[in-house]
């Protein structure tokens, strides 16, 4: 491990990797990324958006969040964060990624947005504001183009026990049983049909696959479904992800496989496995004859490369 053919960009080179997103938060002064730039290694490292910091009220840091980005009202948080998202694109990034409990999302008048922060700031309000801050992130991202990732529906730091023993995300994060529909629509009714508005939408709850899920993305042309995430990113959590979502959403409206790991050296296996699963089920399909051999080879690149770099406008 200590040799110079296992250190960080060795691998990169190795494994392949044409893009990698890290995850950074709202604060996050990117100086990695700007390094990165620098050494000019063979791939691209890129910054992510990532403002659960200043979206969830109930996280210790939360204050400190808004105060380190100056806001001290509702429209300077909105002005400080179109900012911050400005200087993660100057520096390579596509997408946002929130990691939140419910996809609930609330249009409000502007005036009653300044009344929400100055309760959220005194404790109260917490659901409402991540709701109203939900349906505002994604009008940003009609506005910059940055590809919107939601990742609801864990129940993060489960066990009191082990949170209080060794800190947060690794108290047992357990999956909570997650709808889509009502609470996506005041969203979707707003900019759903926007030119530059794209979502992915994640799951881990596997009952929405073919109820909710895969009828939006097959409605609204912003929308597209993340492949199996977390507890499902496995042999039998593809399978069923597929057969739930093929018939209603297609091929074309999922975003294909991306990565989503801490550990660095699973992921060649990890997309080998996405690979060789996909190309099974497209022999299967072709084998009975519910596609042809020539949409099947059409399809195998799509699904392995093209569809992820397409709709992160990669």
């Amino acid at each position: 491990l200590a040799s110079p053919e296992f250190k960080p960009l060795a691998l990169f080179k190795r494994f392949n990797i044409e893009v990698l997103a890290t995850t950074d938060s709202t604060n996050d002064n990117l100086l990695a990324h700007a390094n990165l730039k620098v050494m000019g290694n063979s791939g691209r490292v890129i910054p992510t958006f990532r403002p659960d910091d200043i979206t969830d009220p109930a996280r210790k840091d939360f204050k400190h969040a808004i105060e380190k980005l100056g806001a001290t009202s509702f429209t300077s948080l909105i002005s400080k964060l179109k900012e911050r998202r400005a200087y993660f694109k100057s520096l390579g990034a596509t997408a946002t990624d929130h990691g939140i409990f419910s996809p609930q999302t609330q249009k409000m008048h502007d005036m009653d947005k300044e009344k929400l922060f100055t309760d959220v700031m005194n404790g109260q309000r917490f659901e409402e504001y991540r709701a109203v801050m939900l349906f505002e992130f994604a009008k940003m991202s009609a506005g910059d183009g940055l590809v919107m990732q939601l990742h609801p529906g864990s129940y993060r730091n489960y066990d009191e026990e082990i949170y209080g023993a060794y800190g947060p995300d690794k108290g047992f994060d357990i999956p909570t049983a997650t709808t889509y529909t009502n609470e996506l629509r005041p969203l979707l009714n707003e900019i759903g049909k926007h030119p530059n508005f794209r979502i992915v939408l994640f799951t881990l709850d596997e009952s929405t696959y073919s109820r909710e899920l895969a009828p939006l993305a097959g409605a609204y042309p912003s929308v597209r479904l993340g492949p199996p995430w977390w507890f499902h990113d496995s042999i039998n959590g593809m399978r069923r992800w597929r057969d739930s979502t093929v018939e209603t959403a297609g091929f074309y409206n999922t975003v294909g496989f991306i990565d989503d790991t801490r550990a660095f050296c699973s992921i060649p296996a990890r997309h080998k496995i996405a690979r060789k699963f996909d190309a099974k089920y497209l022999d299967e399909m072709v084998e009975n004859k519910i596609i042809s051999k020539k949409t099947a080879l059409e399809l195998a690149p799509q699904l392995a490369y093209h569809l992820s770099k397409d709709f992160f406008r990669l």
